[in-house]
Protein backbone atom coordinates (compact mmCIF):
# COMPACT_ATOMS: atom_id res chain seq x y z
CA UNK A 1 0.00 0.00 0.00
CA UNK A 2 1.15 3.46 -1.35
CA UNK A 3 0.69 6.44 0.92
CA UNK A 4 1.16 10.09 -0.11
CA UNK A 5 0.44 13.09 1.16
CA UNK A 6 0.23 16.63 0.65
CA UNK A 7 -2.03 20.10 1.79
CA UNK A 8 -4.96 17.78 2.32
CA UNK A 9 -3.34 15.48 4.52
CA UNK A 10 -2.92 12.02 3.66
CA UNK A 11 -4.45 9.44 1.56
CA UNK A 12 -4.04 5.70 0.27
CA UNK A 13 -3.35 4.12 -3.14
CA UNK A 14 -4.26 1.02 -3.46
CA UNK A 15 -5.08 -1.85 -6.00
CA UNK A 16 -8.33 -2.04 -7.73
CA UNK A 17 -9.45 -5.69 -5.94
CA UNK A 18 -12.39 -6.28 -4.27
CA UNK A 19 -10.04 -7.57 -1.31
CA UNK A 20 -8.41 -4.14 -1.30
CA UNK A 21 -11.57 -2.29 -1.65
CA UNK A 22 -12.67 -3.85 1.45
CA UNK A 23 -9.39 -2.78 3.60
CA UNK A 24 -9.96 0.55 2.35
CA UNK A 25 -13.40 0.98 3.14
CA UNK A 26 -12.23 0.00 6.98
CA UNK A 27 -9.70 2.67 7.02
CA UNK A 28 -11.73 5.07 5.97
CA UNK A 29 -14.39 4.14 8.27
CA UNK A 30 -11.92 3.77 11.32
CA UNK A 31 -10.39 7.05 11.10
CA UNK A 32 -13.35 9.50 11.66
CA UNK A 33 -12.55 13.13 10.70
CA UNK A 34 -10.17 15.72 12.83
CA UNK A 35 -9.09 18.36 10.88
CA UNK A 36 -7.22 21.64 11.19
CA UNK A 37 -8.41 23.98 9.15
CA UNK A 38 -6.13 27.47 9.27
CA UNK A 39 -8.35 31.06 9.57
CA UNK A 40 -5.63 32.88 10.02
CA UNK A 41 -1.99 33.07 10.67
CA UNK A 42 -0.79 36.59 10.69
CA UNK A 43 0.56 38.26 13.97
CA UNK A 44 -0.45 41.79 15.98
CA UNK A 45 0.14 44.03 12.52
CA UNK A 46 -2.14 43.79 9.76
CA UNK A 47 -0.90 42.83 6.06
CA UNK A 48 -2.22 42.38 3.20
CA UNK A 49 -0.83 38.74 3.15
CA UNK A 50 -2.22 37.34 6.02
CA UNK A 51 -5.25 37.62 8.59
CA UNK A 52 -5.03 37.78 12.03
CA UNK A 53 -5.08 34.53 14.24
CA UNK A 54 -7.72 31.86 13.59
CA UNK A 55 -8.31 28.13 13.23
CA UNK A 56 -11.01 25.94 13.09
CA UNK A 57 -10.50 22.49 14.55
CA UNK A 58 -13.40 19.39 12.99
CA UNK A 59 -13.55 16.34 15.21
CA UNK A 60 -15.98 14.28 14.50
CA UNK A 61 -18.42 17.24 12.37
CA UNK A 62 -18.18 19.60 15.85
CA UNK A 63 -16.05 22.40 15.34
CA UNK A 64 -14.08 24.33 17.82
CA UNK A 65 -12.71 28.02 16.91
CA UNK A 66 -9.52 28.53 18.54
CA UNK A 67 -9.00 32.83 18.29
CA UNK A 68 -11.03 35.02 16.47
CA UNK A 69 -8.77 37.83 15.13
CA UNK A 70 -10.35 40.52 12.70
CA UNK A 71 -11.77 38.95 9.93
CA UNK A 72 -12.19 35.70 11.32
CA UNK A 73 -15.99 35.38 10.01
CA UNK A 74 -14.79 35.77 6.30
CA UNK A 75 -12.71 33.15 6.52
CA UNK A 76 -15.29 31.02 8.01
CA UNK A 77 -17.33 31.42 5.67
CA UNK A 78 -14.16 30.90 2.71
CA UNK A 79 -13.67 27.70 4.46
CA UNK A 80 -16.93 26.16 4.34
CA UNK A 81 -17.58 25.02 7.34
CA UNK A 82 -21.15 25.30 8.72
CA UNK A 83 -21.40 28.32 10.94
CA UNK A 84 -24.40 26.00 13.41
CA UNK A 85 -21.98 23.13 14.13
CA UNK A 86 -19.39 25.70 16.06
CA UNK A 87 -20.71 26.15 19.37
CA UNK A 88 -17.34 26.92 21.34
CA UNK A 89 -14.78 29.45 20.82
CA UNK A 90 -11.13 28.96 22.72
CA UNK A 91 -9.32 32.53 23.37
CA UNK A 92 -5.84 32.10 24.07
CA UNK A 93 -4.83 35.68 25.66
CA UNK A 94 -6.99 39.43 25.30
CA UNK A 95 -4.74 40.66 22.98
CA UNK A 96 -6.57 42.35 19.91
CA UNK A 97 -5.46 40.14 17.02
CA UNK A 98 -6.43 37.33 18.96
CA UNK A 99 -10.07 37.90 19.92
CA UNK A 100 -11.15 41.64 17.69
CA UNK A 101 -13.03 39.47 15.49
CA UNK A 102 -15.65 38.31 18.59
CA UNK A 103 -17.88 41.08 18.02
CA UNK A 104 -18.70 40.52 14.46
CA UNK A 105 -18.74 36.81 15.00
CA UNK A 106 -21.70 37.30 17.65
CA UNK A 107 -23.33 39.84 15.63
CA UNK A 108 -23.27 37.68 12.30
CA UNK A 109 -24.76 34.52 14.08
CA UNK A 110 -27.42 37.11 15.05
CA UNK A 111 -28.42 37.83 11.78
CA UNK A 112 -28.09 33.76 10.48
CA UNK A 113 -30.96 32.86 12.70
CA UNK A 114 -29.12 31.24 15.49
CA UNK A 115 -30.49 29.93 18.62
CA UNK A 116 -28.11 27.20 20.00
CA UNK A 117 -25.89 28.63 22.99
CA UNK A 118 -22.54 29.96 21.85
CA UNK A 119 -19.40 29.31 24.77
CA UNK A 120 -16.50 31.32 24.92
CA UNK A 121 -13.08 30.15 26.92
CA UNK A 122 -10.65 32.64 27.60
CA UNK A 123 -8.59 34.10 30.34
CA UNK A 124 -10.13 35.99 32.82
CA UNK A 125 -10.86 39.64 31.55
CA UNK A 126 -12.67 38.92 28.20
CA UNK A 127 -16.72 38.90 29.65
CA UNK A 128 -15.91 42.44 31.38
CA UNK A 129 -14.48 43.29 28.36
CA UNK A 130 -17.08 42.39 25.64
CA UNK A 131 -20.57 42.89 27.62
CA UNK A 132 -20.79 46.45 26.61
CA UNK A 133 -20.11 45.83 22.79
CA UNK A 134 -22.62 42.99 23.05
CA UNK A 135 -25.36 44.62 25.19
CA UNK A 136 -25.20 47.73 22.57
CA UNK A 137 -24.85 45.64 19.23
CA UNK A 138 -26.02 42.31 20.01
CA UNK A 139 -28.98 42.90 22.57
CA UNK A 140 -31.35 41.17 20.25
CA UNK A 141 -29.49 37.71 20.02
CA UNK A 142 -31.84 34.74 20.22
CA UNK A 143 -29.36 32.98 21.57
CA UNK A 144 -27.46 33.12 24.47
CA UNK A 145 -23.38 33.74 24.60
CA UNK A 146 -21.84 32.24 27.76
CA UNK A 147 -17.98 33.46 29.21
CA UNK A 148 -16.39 30.64 31.13
CA UNK A 149 -13.15 32.15 32.63
CA UNK A 150 -10.50 29.87 33.27
CA UNK A 151 -6.80 30.48 35.05
CA UNK A 152 -3.66 30.40 33.08
CA UNK A 153 -0.74 29.25 35.82
CA UNK A 154 -1.36 25.35 35.54
CA UNK A 155 -2.78 22.74 33.03
CA UNK A 156 -6.61 22.97 33.30
CA UNK A 157 -9.67 20.21 32.22
CA UNK A 158 -12.02 23.58 30.92
CA UNK A 159 -13.93 21.06 27.95
CA UNK A 160 -14.71 17.54 28.27
CA UNK A 161 -17.66 15.14 25.96
CA UNK A 162 -17.77 12.28 24.53
CA UNK A 163 -15.49 12.92 21.20
CA UNK A 164 -12.85 15.31 22.86
CA UNK A 165 -11.24 16.66 25.97
CA UNK A 166 -9.16 20.22 25.83
CA UNK A 167 -6.63 21.09 28.35
CA UNK A 168 -4.87 23.98 28.55
CA UNK A 169 -1.12 24.85 28.21
CA UNK A 170 0.41 26.91 30.13
CA UNK A 171 2.69 29.62 28.36
CA UNK A 172 4.19 32.55 29.40
CA UNK A 173 3.75 36.03 27.59
CA UNK A 174 3.37 39.58 28.85
CA UNK A 175 -0.51 39.19 29.85
CA UNK A 176 -1.92 35.76 30.75
CA UNK A 177 -1.84 33.08 28.00
CA UNK A 178 -1.76 29.27 27.10
CA UNK A 179 -2.99 26.98 24.17
CA UNK A 180 -5.22 24.33 24.37
CA UNK A 181 -4.57 20.27 23.90
CA UNK A 182 -7.34 19.00 21.94
CA UNK A 183 -7.16 15.08 22.94
CA UNK A 184 -9.78 12.96 20.82
CA UNK A 185 -11.61 9.99 22.87
CA UNK A 186 -10.69 6.51 22.27
CA UNK A 187 -13.51 4.61 20.17
CA UNK A 188 -14.67 1.47 21.04
CA UNK A 189 -13.49 -1.73 18.98
CA UNK A 190 -15.19 -2.73 15.74
CA UNK A 191 -17.28 -5.45 15.64
CA UNK A 192 -16.17 -7.99 13.11
CA UNK A 193 -19.91 -9.04 11.50
CA UNK A 194 -19.21 -12.23 10.48
CA UNK A 195 -17.71 -13.51 13.56
CA UNK A 196 -20.43 -11.92 15.46
CA UNK A 197 -22.85 -13.92 13.03
CA UNK A 198 -21.31 -17.16 13.24
CA UNK A 199 -21.28 -17.75 17.07
CA UNK A 200 -24.82 -16.06 17.28
CA UNK A 201 -23.87 -13.18 19.55
CA UNK A 202 -27.33 -11.78 21.17
CA UNK A 203 -27.47 -7.29 19.82
CA UNK A 204 -28.06 -7.05 23.67
CA UNK A 205 -24.16 -8.25 24.15
CA UNK A 206 -22.60 -5.87 21.30
CA UNK A 207 -21.83 -3.05 23.44
CA UNK A 208 -20.38 -4.94 26.05
CA UNK A 209 -17.96 -6.49 23.07
CA UNK A 210 -17.19 -3.13 21.53
CA UNK A 211 -15.95 -2.25 25.12
CA UNK A 212 -13.26 -4.84 25.55
CA UNK A 213 -15.17 -7.55 27.21
CA UNK A 214 -15.26 -11.83 25.67
CA UNK A 215 -18.54 -13.60 24.44
CA UNK A 216 -19.90 -16.36 26.63
CA UNK A 217 -21.96 -19.08 24.75
CA UNK A 218 -24.93 -20.80 26.15
CA UNK A 219 -22.61 -23.87 26.51
CA UNK A 220 -20.27 -21.78 28.42
CA UNK A 221 -17.59 -21.60 25.55
CA UNK A 222 -15.54 -18.42 26.05
CA UNK A 223 -15.40 -16.48 23.02
CA UNK A 224 -11.99 -13.93 23.48
CA UNK A 225 -12.83 -10.49 22.51
CA UNK A 226 -10.10 -10.04 20.19
CA UNK A 227 -11.50 -12.89 17.96
CA UNK A 228 -14.82 -10.73 17.62
CA UNK A 229 -13.55 -7.54 17.04
CA UNK A 230 -10.82 -4.89 15.25
CA UNK A 231 -9.03 -2.34 17.47
CA UNK A 232 -10.29 0.99 16.48
CA UNK A 233 -7.97 3.61 15.14
CA UNK A 234 -5.42 5.19 17.60
CA UNK A 235 -6.96 8.49 19.16
CA UNK A 236 -5.59 11.92 18.51
CA UNK A 237 -4.19 14.51 19.70
CA UNK A 238 -3.72 18.43 18.38
CA UNK A 239 -1.92 20.80 20.56
CA UNK A 240 -2.12 24.91 20.07
CA UNK A 241 0.41 26.72 21.54
CA UNK A 242 -0.39 30.69 20.71
CA UNK A 243 2.01 33.59 21.94
CA UNK A 244 4.69 32.48 24.53
CA UNK A 245 8.29 32.85 24.87
CA UNK A 246 10.42 29.66 24.31
CA UNK A 247 9.08 27.87 27.15
CA UNK A 248 10.50 23.93 27.34
CA UNK A 249 8.41 23.88 30.18
CA UNK A 250 5.53 22.38 27.63
CA UNK A 251 7.58 19.48 26.26
CA UNK A 252 6.47 17.22 28.86
CA UNK A 253 2.88 17.71 28.08
CA UNK A 254 2.52 17.40 24.52
CA UNK A 255 4.98 14.82 24.50
CA UNK A 256 4.10 12.86 20.99
CA UNK A 257 1.18 15.08 19.80
CA UNK A 258 -0.12 13.91 16.28
CA UNK A 259 0.19 17.69 15.62
CA UNK A 260 1.74 20.48 16.62
CA UNK A 261 0.84 24.62 16.08
CA UNK A 262 3.45 26.99 17.58
CA UNK A 263 4.03 30.56 16.44
CA UNK A 264 7.14 31.54 15.44
CA UNK A 265 7.04 35.12 15.12
CA UNK A 266 10.57 35.77 14.71
CA UNK A 267 13.83 34.31 12.42
CA UNK A 268 16.53 32.95 14.84
CA UNK A 269 18.20 36.73 13.55
CA UNK A 270 15.88 38.66 15.48
CA UNK A 271 15.91 36.65 18.39
CA UNK A 272 16.61 39.54 20.60
CA UNK A 273 13.19 40.75 19.64
CA UNK A 274 11.42 37.92 20.26
CA UNK A 275 12.98 37.48 23.68
CA UNK A 276 11.62 41.26 24.84
CA UNK A 277 8.07 40.78 23.25
CA UNK A 278 7.92 37.20 24.72
CA UNK A 279 7.72 35.49 21.24
CA UNK A 280 9.30 32.54 20.18
CA UNK A 281 11.46 32.00 17.00
CA UNK A 282 10.90 29.67 13.88
CA UNK A 283 14.52 27.25 15.17
CA UNK A 284 12.87 27.36 18.94
CA UNK A 285 9.37 25.96 17.63
CA UNK A 286 11.38 23.26 15.85
CA UNK A 287 13.35 22.73 19.22
CA UNK A 288 9.93 22.14 20.83
CA UNK A 289 8.30 20.03 18.52
CA UNK A 290 12.00 17.81 18.21
CA UNK A 291 12.10 17.55 22.12
CA UNK A 292 8.45 16.77 22.54
CA UNK A 293 8.69 14.05 20.08
CA UNK A 294 5.84 15.36 17.51
CA UNK A 295 4.49 13.93 14.35
CA UNK A 296 4.01 17.02 12.67
CA UNK A 297 4.93 20.78 13.30
CA UNK A 298 2.64 23.54 11.83
CA UNK A 299 4.29 27.09 12.59
CA UNK A 300 2.41 30.34 12.14
CA UNK A 301 1.63 34.04 14.09
CA UNK A 302 4.48 35.51 11.34
CA UNK A 303 5.93 38.88 11.59
CA UNK A 304 4.83 41.70 9.34
CA UNK A 305 8.81 42.10 8.41
CA UNK A 306 9.50 39.18 6.78
CA UNK A 307 7.86 39.37 3.09
CA UNK A 308 8.79 35.32 2.78
CA UNK A 309 8.36 33.39 5.02
CA UNK A 310 10.10 30.36 3.93
CA UNK A 311 13.09 31.75 5.79
CA UNK A 312 11.04 30.37 9.05
CA UNK A 313 10.41 27.38 7.27
CA UNK A 314 13.61 26.68 6.58
CA UNK A 315 14.82 27.55 10.12
CA UNK A 316 12.63 24.95 11.80
CA UNK A 317 13.25 22.40 9.59
CA UNK A 318 17.07 22.58 10.08
CA UNK A 319 15.76 21.32 13.92
CA UNK A 320 12.29 19.42 13.05
CA UNK A 321 12.54 18.48 9.41
CA UNK A 322 8.57 17.56 9.71
CA UNK A 323 7.69 20.89 9.75
CA UNK A 324 4.54 22.71 7.37
CA UNK A 325 4.06 26.71 6.99
CA UNK A 326 0.69 27.65 7.83
CA UNK A 327 -1.25 29.59 5.19
CA UNK A 328 -4.76 30.86 5.29
CA UNK A 329 -7.32 28.04 3.97
CA UNK A 330 -4.73 25.37 4.50
CA UNK A 331 -6.34 22.23 5.80
CA UNK A 332 -4.43 20.03 7.96
CA UNK A 333 -6.20 15.81 8.21
CA UNK A 334 -4.97 14.09 11.46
Amino acid sequence: MEKRSGDRGAFFCLPHDSANIKKLVYICAAMEKFELHILGCGSALPTTRHFATSQVVNLREKLFMIDCGEGAQMQLRRSRLKFSRLNHIFISHLHGDHCFGLPGLISTFGLLGRTADLHIHSPKGLEELFAPLLSFFCKTLAYKVFFHEFETKQPALIYDDRSVSVTTIPLKHRIPCCGFLFEEKQRPNHIIRDMVDFYKVPVYELNRIKNGADFVTPEGEVIPNHRLTRPSAPARKYAYCSDTIYRPEIVDQIKGVDLLFHEATFAQCDAQRAKETFHTTAMQAGEIARDADVKQLLIGHFSARYEDENILLQEARSVFPNTLLAKENLKVTL
